[in-house]
């Protein structure tokens, strides 16, 4: 199995004042970097060949801990579309993480792998008391789905050479990735009108995935918390500072 990390995402303001840096992934955290953590839970489970997508401040970070380094599409989207393609000359199934994840381990990734079958596009979700239980008084998170709070995960496992199917897929969930009514209307206008009237179900989405992309989609269920806190905003950040 290959890894790829996204670590391309610029910060400013408050976030950037609090946590010295320019880069999210460079953000320090526990004595590391926010990147840093990531790397070590990927050799920890035994992922060695690990691609980082990011910009010359971020390669210099981790020359000699990763494979290949990706460089800055200058974009969001665009370092999606380039994490996809980061081992194209390998037909290994591929770890996709964003760098944002300040709790991630070890021990979150490997159950999160154990149940996550290699011919699935599979994600991580965490039930939002599991998540509340784990770190309480966090900023907001997750979504609701047919009366169920759910926060995803910031991992993604993608079946071997099933990367060009997703490429046009994978952008517009980026886009909308932190709005539920703009996830709803990818899925179509029929799971959109669920959404609205709360009837949407994660089982519905699965299976909507799974018709549009033409593989096997699975949301992992009860996944550690652990991959489903990410930092976006400095809330976020000192939150995982003061409660390492």
């Amino acid at each position: 199995m290959n890894a790829v990390i996204t670590a391309g995402a610029p910060i400013g303001g408050d976030f950037a004042e609090l946590a010295g840096v320019s880069f999210k992934a460079l953000a320090p955290m526990r004595g590391r970097t926010l990147l840093d953590g990531t790397i070590e839970a990927l050799h920890q489970v035994g992922i060695e060949r690990i691609a980082v997508v990011g910009g010359d401040d971020v390669a210099r970070s981790c020359a000699g801990r990763v494979t290949r380094i990706v460089p800055d599409a200058g974009s969001g989207a665009g370092n999606v579309l380039a994490a996809l393609d980061a081992w194209n000359d390998d037909g290994a199934p591929l770890l996709y993480l964003t760098c944002d994840m300040p709790y991630v381990d070890a021990t979150s990734l490997r159950d999160f792998l154990d149940r996550a079958p290699r011919d699935t596009l599979a994600m991580p979700l965490t039930e939002h008391a599991q998540f509340v239980q784990r770190f309480p008084d966090a900023p907001a998170a997750g979504i609701t789905l047919a009366g169920e709070r759910v926060v995803h995960g910031g991992v993604f496992l993608i079946p071997a050479d099933a990367s060009p199917r997703i490429r046009s897929f994978a952008t517009q969930l980026f886009d909308a990735r932190k709005a539920p009514w703009r996830m709803a209307t990818i899925a179509g206008p029929l799971l959109l009108l669920r959404f609205m009237f709360g009837r949407l179900s994660i089982a519905q989405l699965e299976q909507r995935a799974k018709d549009v992309l033409h593989m096997n989609v699975l949301a992992v269920r009860d996944a550690a918390p652990e991959l489903a806190y990410d930092v976006d905003v400095a809330d976020d950040y000192r939150y995982a500072v003061e409660h390492a």
